[in-house]
This record gives C-alpha cells, sequence and structure tokens, in this order.
C-alpha cells in the first residue's frame, strides 16, 4: 500500500511540533516517519560566522528542497534514505547523515513546504498550522535563545530582517494550497482530533485494532 503523506505548515512558532505529535501519537509507535525540511538547509561552512548570520534562511533558495522531494519520493517508493543533518548552532551541515526507514504514513514539516509545487505534489493531506504572528514571535525568541544560543538582540533583528517579510511574502500565501488550516495552532484541540480522525480512517479500516 503506498504510504499516506501529510505535509504540515504554517509560520515560525505555529505550533506544528504540536500537530506533528499528535499524528505521530495517532497512527502508533513505529508507522510513521518525520522528515523535517529544517534539515535541508544548504551548507554555508564555506562562510564565515558572520557571513552566515546574514543569510536569509527564511527564502525558499536557502533550502535545498529538490533533495528533500528526491527523498521523499524515495521513502514513497520504500527505499530508505540517509537525510541531512543541520547544526542551527553554527549554521552548518554536518558531514554524519540519519537514515530515515520508509513508514506507512511520512509526516513533512516545514514554514516552506507548500511553496514549492513539486514537493506539494508528494502530499495526500496539506495542513496549514496559523497562529497570531505575536505569539509566533514569543515562541521562536524562547527557541532560539534556549536551544540555539542565540542572544535576545539577535532573534529580534532577524525577525524583523528576515522572517517577518518572508512569512508575508512565502508563507502566509502559500496557506491557500491547505487542505486543512488549523487556526490557534496546538491550542485547537478540536481541529487537531478532526484531524487525527481524518487521518485514522484511512491509515486504519474501520474496525481495526490501533496498538
Amino acid at each position: 500500500m503506498k504510504p499516506l503523506t501529510i505535509g504540515v505548515a504554517g509560520g515560525s512558532g505555529s505550533g506544528k511540533t504540536t500537530v506533528v505529535r499528535a499524528l505521530m501519537e495517532a497512527v502508533g509507535p513505529g508507522n510513521a516517519a518525520f522528515l523535517p525540511h529544517d534539515a535541508y538547509y544548504r551548507d554555508y561552512s564555506h562562510l564565515s560566522l558572520e557571513d552566515r548570520t546574514s543569510v536569509n534562511w527564511d527564502h525558499p533558495d536557502s533550502l535545498q528542497t529538490e533533495l528533500m522531494v528526491g527523498h521523499l519520493a524515495s521513502l514513497v517508493h520504500g527505499q530508505p534514505v540517509e537525510i541531512p543533518v543541520y547544526d542551527f548552532r553554527t549554521y552548518t551541515r554536518l558531514e554524519k547523515t540519519e537514515r530515515l526507514e520508509p513508514r506507512p504514513v511520512i509526516i513533512v514539516e516545514g514554514i516552506l513546504i507548500l511553496v514549492e509545487r513539486d514537493l506539494r505534489d508528494l502530499l495526500d493531506i496539506k495542513v496549514f498550522v496559523d497562529t497570531d504572528s505575536d505569539l509566533r514571535f514569543i515562541r521562536r525568541l524562547q527557541r532560539d535563545v534556549s536551544e540555539r544560543a542565540r542572544s535576545v538582540n539577535s532573534v529580534v533583528e532577524q525577525y524583523m530582517r528576515t522572517v517577518r517579510p518572508m512569512h508575508l511574502d512565502f508563507v502566509e500565501p502559500s496557506k491557500r494550497y491547505a487542505d486543512l488550516i488549523i487556526p490557534q495552532g496546538g491550542f485547537n484541540r478540536v481541529a487537531i482530533d478532526m484531524l487525527v480522525a481524518r487521518v485514522r480512517s484511512v491509515f486504519y479500516p474501520a474496525g481495526t485494532d490501533v496498538k
């Protein structure tokens, strides 16, 4: 049976991780493969650290989406792939890779996954997590400071210089390609439960005992 592919898009800090977690729990352990777009940032190790910080990481060109499309196609056809591993503290792609095995459900996540048509065409269900900009900024600030060793000033500067403009230019317009829009992000349990129920109905026929 062809794997069910689900794309979860939305702005940075919108609550995509909460939706992905709910989906992975719904289909059962070992049945879902997770493919994050963030792993496919291009390698800028040839640049100085100062120059790397000035790269527009929120523009589609900063991601090697063509490689991700190839990997997703391989997973759909039952072939394992070696996905990149990215270090957000140094803005570089590491030499090691992570092996990802094909699974009955493949969940693709990222702010720009609905922007690229080749990627959209491989997704059976397209979801956009929609959250107010102030909440998204606060969550991004907390994440970048605690997990990526960024200063508050650098996060604010990046948000104003690239994150917000690219969200308006690319992320927000891509919402029109979504099959389902989840307002209020991870706080909207009704919408998430409806999505989970839909996925379970496709993945598990009526009467199937889910382990």
